[in-house]
């Protein structure tokens, strides 16, 4: 909020966050280019150009970012960015470069832009604009007056989350529909002063989540159900429940008065026995029995209300669920659309028989290849023995002298045993002796014949 005593806080020279960059107060010769004016035309010279756009545009949005304020003003700022009792000179070509890119928005522009009749409500909060400011936009001058309020249409934006988010975290959320006393109330430390608050309600009406209505002389605000969900109008069944919530409210200040009434006769009649005053002390007894029969009274009205409201709460729950349920039907049965019990039948015997078939063919995978060819397996079987015998008996000898070759490719001499190669050896001796061996002589020694 610009105030003069938000004003006063802005010194020369100093920021009051402590946030200005370095060469605020380290580069004199950066900061003397800086504070002077720009140019005619960006053509001029671009790179001096942007250098300044570049240093001042994003200062002044963080600036008011943390100032907690949506409202801009040129007066304000120049005092603001006071540095050794000069002022920037360029200021009004940034604020005109923010208003280009929609980054400041002018104030009567912005509300132009909302559609709402109750802007007349803030009995000289939105006033018309100086004649000569209309004038120069009719024009067409762009110059920014000093005294014209912008507004930071990005902070406003948020500015407009935030008060949601409180009226979405407080008890007033328990019906849509509240009262504007009420809301801005809430909001007091978000929303310092009427026009930021009026301006958070005209951002959030713009975004369809909030309406505003007069009803009987009173301003009532009405809320979205949801952070995502469009307001719809105010008809008579919140102008009914926010009168039933306004007559609770009343009904039970009412009894907190009169019960601190009827606890005053009380301690009057008490004073009055101690002094000894009898007739004093029935009255003031009568006076708080007539209170305590009013009480009774308010807290069965108090009781009805109190009733209509939990069954009105109840009966919109109710609605919630039900709305639920027939969306969830709904959703059900679309996507169950071409879904039957024949055809999920027929699907499920389509899945077996598919099923079914590949297990057959990896049965016939898992018998192998024969090639046309059947084996005995017995005959396998005792081919096998005979290996395994053969693998037992003695290797054949080797050569007595290694350098020899031997050849284990050759031809294989078949067995003799020891009787045949006897009966060959004297077959031998006796061809060359001449003699004629008896088949029944001992096994002796042949001598050669000399």
């Amino acid at each position: 909020m610009w105030s003069p005593e938000r004003e006063a806080e802005a010194t020369a020279g100093v920021d009051p966050a402590g946030l200005l960059p370095p060469e605020w107060e380290e580069d004199e010769e950066r900061m003397s280019f800086l504070f002077s004016a720009f140019k005619r035309s960006r053509e001029v010279n671009s790179t001096d150009w942007d250098s300044k756009m570049g240093f001042w545009a994003p200062l002044v949005l963080s600036h008011s970012r943390r100032q907690g304020v949506v409202r801009l003003r040129l007066r304000d700022l120049q005092e603001a960015f006071q540095r050794k009792g000069s002022v920037p000179l360029g200021l009004a070509t940034v604020l005109q470069d923010l208003l280009r890119r929609g980054e400041l928005q002018r104030e009567s522009d912005f509300m132009a832009s909302v559609d709402s009749s109750w802007i007349s409500w803030g009995v000289g909060v939105f006033l018309l604009k100086p004649l000569k400011w209309t004038l120069s936009n009719m024009l067409g001058d762009n110059k920014v007056p000093a005294e014209e309020v912008l507004v930071a249409v990005e902070l406003l934006k948020e500015k407009a989350e935030e008060v949601y988010r409180l009226y979405q975290n407080s008890p007033l959320s328990s019906h849509p529909v509240v009262a504007l006393s009420e809301l801005s109330t809430l909001c007091a430390a978000s929303c310092p002063d009427e026009r930021t608050f009026y301006l958070v309600l005209l951002q959030l009406q713009k975004e369809k989540r909030v309406t505003v209505l007069e009803q009987n002389g009173e301003k009532i605000v009405k809320f979205a159900r949801g952070p995502h969900a469009k307001v719809s109008p105010v008809n008579d069944v919140d102008v009914g429940v926010y009168q039933l919530m306004q007559s609770e409210r009343l009904l039970s200040r009412k009894v907190e008065s009169l019960s601190q009434e009827a606890e005053r006769c009380k301690e009057e009649a008490r004073r009055a026995c101690r002094a000894g005053k009898k007739q004093l002390a029935l009255r003031s007894l009568k006076a708080k029995q007539r209170t305590e029969k009013r009480i009774e009274a308010l807290h069965a009205k108090l009781d009805t209300v109190q009733g209509i409201l939990d069954r009105i709460y109840a009966s919109q729950t109710d609605q919630m669920v039900f709305n639920a349920y027939q969306a969830g039907v709904g959703a059900l049965k679309l996507s169950m659309k071409d879904v039957t019990v024949e055809k999920a039948e027929s699907l499920v015997d389509q899945i077996q028989e598919l099923c079914d078939t590949q297990d057959e063919v990896s049965q016939t995978l898992a018998g192998g290849v024969t090639n046309g060819l059947d084996f005995d397996s017995e005959e396998l079987e005792k081919e096998l023995d005979i290996l395994l015998q053969d693998t037992t008996k003695e290797p054949l000898d080797r050569p007595d002298h290694p350098h020899e070759k031997f050849y284990t490719n050759s031809v294989p001499i078949p067995r003799i045993s020891d009787a045949e190669l006897e009966a060959e050896l004297e077959k031998l001796s006796l061809s060359e002796g001449g003699l004629v061996p008896s088949s029944k002589s001992p096994k002796r020694q042949l001598e050669p014949t000399l």
